[in-house]
C-alpha cells in the first residue's frame, strides 16, 4: 500500500465518519418529533486494489421500529399501535396517485373545511361509510378509492313520530269534588314530518264526579284535536287503571285507549297514535291518590341531527356522534401494509414512499391481517434513543479523529520522503 493510498483510505474515513455524525444529528434534532424514524450510516468496504480498503456509508432509517405512544387527550390525534401506517395526500382528495404518502404522525386537526390535516399539511384518507354502514372492499383496495377524512358536512335525516306510548298518574282525590280545580297539563313533544320538533297540548280536567276526566289536546297553532271523558276503576284488582274511553270528538279507540290524531302539516297529514293505556291495564295513565305525576313519553320519531362531535374506534372506524343522540359510522380509515418498511424513502412532512426495494403496498383495516390498531387521543413519538445516539456521537468523533490522524501521519511519511534526496 502506497503513501498515497493510505491518504485516501484516511479521507474515505473522514467523510463516512461526517456522514455518521450528520445523521447523528438529524435525530438529536428530531427526538421529540411525533412519528419520526431515526436514521443510521451503515459502512461498507470499498476495494480499490488488492490490498487496499477503503469505506463507504450506506444510510438507513430504521423505519420498522416503533416509538412509545404518549397520551394528548385530543379525540383527533390518532396513533397506530403495531404496524401499519396511515395514507395521507398532499391534497384533499388528491387525483395523482404519487402525492399519496404514508406516515405514522397522526397529529391530525380539522382545517377550514373540516378536513383532518396532520402538523406536516398532509390530508387523512379514508373510505367513507354510506348510511347503511358498508365501505366495499377495504382489504387490497388502491388510493383511488380513498377520500379525505372530512368532519363537518354531515347530519342524519330525521324519521316523522307515529306512536307515542304515555305513562304518568292523575290524582284520585281531585276528582269527585262540587267545584273541581283547574286542569293538569303537559306538553307532548313530536317529529314532524320534516325532522323538526313539534309540541301538543295535553290537559286532564278533574270532573265532579268521582274517578272521571277529561283529556283534550290542543296546540300552539290553536287547533283542538277534541276531547274524551276517562273513567278510572275505583275498587278490586284493576283499581287506578282505566275503566272506559268514551270519545267526545277527541279520535280515540275504547278498545285500546290509543287517540289517533291526523295532523295537517303536509300535503300528506301526519297520523300520530298516542296510547294512553288500555282499559284493565296498568301501562299507561293511572289514578292512584298521592300527588300528580307528569306523564312520561315514548316517542319513535327522530329529529334531523347535525354533527357534534366523532370518535375513533381501534378498528379505524371514525363515528359521528349526532345533536338527535345518533351514533353512526363516517368513515373507516385503513392501514398501509409494506413488505419491507426500512426500504421506504423518505420525504419531506415525516412521510414515506415506496421504493423497489420496499415491496408491495396493500390497504387493510386495523386489526386484521397483522395491521395493529388505532389509538385516539394519543401519538407516538420517535424511536430515537438520545443515549444511544450521544454514545454513538463520541465513537464517531473518536473515530474521526483516527482517520485524521493517518492523514497526518502519511503527510509526515511524505515529507520525509521528500527530504530524502536533499
Amino acid at each position: 500500500m502506497s503513501i498515497t493510498s493510505a491518504l485516501q483510505i484516511g479521507v474515505s474515513g473522514l467523510q463516512a465518519n461526517s456522514s455518521r455524525v450528520e445523521n447523528i444529528s438529524s435525530n438529536i434534532a428530531n427526538a421529540s418529533t411525533v412519528g419520526y424514524r431515526r436514521t443510521f450510516a451503515d459502512f461498507v468496504t470499498q476495494n480499490t486494489g488488492s490490498s487496499q480498503a477503503g469505506v463507504l456509508t450506506e444510510v438507513r432509517a430504521s423505519i420498522s421500529t416503533n416509538g412509545n405512544l404518549q397520551n394528548t387527550g385530543r379525540s383527533a390525534d390518532l396513533a397506530v399501535e403495531g404496524d401499519g401506517f396511515f395514507v395521507v395526500s398532499r391534497t384533499p382528495n388528491d387525483p395523482v396517485e404519487s402525492n399519496y404518502y404514508l406516515t405514522r404522525a397522526g397529529s391530525f386537526t380539522p382545517d377550514q373545511d373540516g378536513n383532518l390535516r396532520n402538523s406536516a399539511g398532509y390530508f387523512l384518507g379514508g373510505f367513507p361509510v354510506d348510511a347503511s354502514g358498508s365501505t366495499g372492499a377495504v382489504a387490497g383496495g388502491d388510493y383511488a378509492d380513498l377520500r379525505t377524512v372530512n368532519v363537518s358536512s354531515y347530519q342524519v335525516d330525521g324519521s316523522p313520530s307515529s306512536q307515542i306510548n304515555m305513562s304518568g298518574n292523575v290524582p284520585a282525590q281531585e276528582t269527585g269534588l262540587a267545584t273541581p280545580g283547574d286542569p293538569f297539563a303537559s306538553i307532548v313533544r313530536y317529529v314532524n314530518q320534516l325532522g323538526g320538533a313539534e309540541e301538543l297540548n295535553l290537559s286532564w280536567q278533574p270532573s265532579a264526579t268521582g274517578s272521571e276526566w277529561t283529556v283534550s289536546i290542543t296546540d300552539d297553532a290553536g287547533t283542538n284535536y277534541g276531547s274524551a271523558t276517562v273513567t278510572f276503576n275505583d275498587s278490586g284488582p284493576d283499581a287506578g287503571s282505566p275503566a272506559s274511553y268514551v270519545s267526545g270528538g277527541l279520535p280515540i279507540d275504547p278498545a285500546t285507549g290509543v287517540i289517533s290524531l291526523t295532523i295537517n302539516n303536509g300535503t300528506t297529514p301526519q297520523v300520530l297514535d298516542i296510547a294512553l293505556g288500555a282499559p284493565g291495564t296498568f301501562e299507561g295513565v293511572t289514578q292512584f291518590a298521592g300527588d300528580y305525576t307528569p306523564p312520561t313519553f315514548t316517542d319513535d320519531g327522530v329529529e334531523t341531527g347535525s354533527l357534534s362531535r366523532a370518535e375513533m374506534s381501534d378498528t379505524g372506524v371514525l363515528y359521528g356522534v349526532f345533536s338527535n343522540g345518533q351514533r353512526r359510522a363516517l368513515f373507516e380509515i385503513p392501514l398501509a401494509n409494506v413488505t419491507n418498511p426500512d426500504q421506504l424513502r423518505s420525504v419531506d412532512g415525516n412521510a414515506y414512499v415506496s421504493t423497489r426495494d420496499s415491496g408491495v403496498i396493500s390497504l387493510n383495516s386495523a386489526l386484521t391481517n397483522g395491521m395493529g390498531g388505532v389509538v385516539s387521543g394519543a401519538l407516538e413519538g420517535s424511536n430515537v434513543d438520545i443515549a444511544q445516539e450521544l454514545t454513538d456521537l463520541i465513537q464517531t468523533q473518536r473515530a474521526y479523529a483516527s482517520n485524521a490522524k493517518i492523514i497526518t501521519t502519511s503527510d509526515e511519511m511524505l515529507d520525509e520522503t521528500l527530504r530524502i534526496k536533499r
